[in-house]
């Protein structure tokens, strides 16, 4: 073979574990981002030790020249939205060109089958799965947006939809990133579902998704606070302060009676999104967790 042999720029960001949908979302919005991979281990004689960062890496396809900057700004970001130094990690960062030769499999290497329940299975698009008769499959090109079904937060918003929501309902799923939820809803026996998010570059990524799990679904550029239609079950998986912050909004495209979904909640920061349920009079239902996540079910009943 003749030439230069192709490379690779693997970026490699210090962060808090429980952060990574969070950061791996800015790094797919704001950078020639390919895909991640996060190693939450660091070893020391052979021997694994305790950390509370691990290594997010990052496939670009190039370096930006603003890198420092956006780095840098999206995590002051995050900290003037609630996020401590110690949940954020340091957010070191170092930078390097890699030989070519099979990033693209070491990516899809973290992905495997992942079953949410008894019932729930996401498959990577990838990978043959036989599925059982009774389950809901889920099919995803994994790392495309936020919501690979592999996040504590995103499971649990599953496992919501699947022990609370009423076949035929009406249902919205804000923020909906890769479109995970709503699948999952319109598999359920949804009769309608709506999935919005702020970010277009994952719009298309939703519809596409929809359209591999044969189900259809409505998805928009928006915000909960534009949205005109109300709903018999709405999802919210977002950051604890965002959910405080749209609370109102949340509420405002509820039906009497429907049912919300809030997930995205560090258990040290339920108590803001817990003190919005309260100030919007919307009735709890369930607390829900996993790992250090917290999901709460409640209920609209003014």
């Amino acid at each position: 073979m003749s030439g230069k042999q192709a490379v690779y720029t693997e970026l490699q960001i210090r962060i808090n574990p429980q952060i990574e949908d969070i950061v791996s979302d800015f790094c797919f919005e704001n950078l020639p981002c390919e895909g991640v991979v996060l190693a939450e281990e660091t070893y020391k004689d052979l021997e694994m030790i305790s950390t509370t960062e691990g290594t997010l890496k990052v496939f670009l396809t190039f370096e930006p020249k603003n890198l420092s900057q956006l780095l840098k700004d999206e995590r002051e970001l995050l900290k003037s939205r609630g996020l401590t130094d110690e949940e954020l990690g340091s957010w070191e960062f170092v930078i390097s060109n890699k030989s070519n030769e099979d990033w693209s499999k070491k990516w899809k290497e973290k992905w495997g089958i992942t079953r949410v329940s008894d019932k729930i299975v996401v498959v990577p698009d990838w990978l043959v799965y036989n599925s059982k008769s009774d389950e809901v499959v889920i099919r995803l090109e994994p790392g495309c947006a936020f919501g690979t079904g592999t996040h504590q937060t995103t499971q649990l918003c599953m496992k919501a939809i699947e022990k609370y929501m009423p076949e035929g309902a009406k249902v919205a799923d804000i923020g909906t990133g890769s479109g995970i939820l709503a699948i999952c809803a319109k598999k359920f026996g949804a009769s309608y579902v709506y999935g919005c998010d702020n970010d277009d570059t994952v719009i298309d990524v939703a519809k596409e998704n929809a359209l591999k799990n044969n189900v259809e679904c409505k998805f928009e550029l928006n915000t909960a606070d534009k949205v005109s239609e109300k709903f018999d079950f709405v999802l919210a998986n977002i950051l604890h302060s965002v959910l405080a912050e749209i609370m109102g909004d949340l509420k405002n495209i509820m039906n009497d009676k429907a049912i919300l979904v809030l997930s995205g909640i560090l258990d040290e920061k339920k108590s803001v999104v817990i003190d919005a349920v309260k100030k919007f009079n919307l009735e709890m239902i369930e607390e829900t967790h996993q790992d250090q996540w917290t999901a709460l079910i409640v209920r609209k009943v003014d």
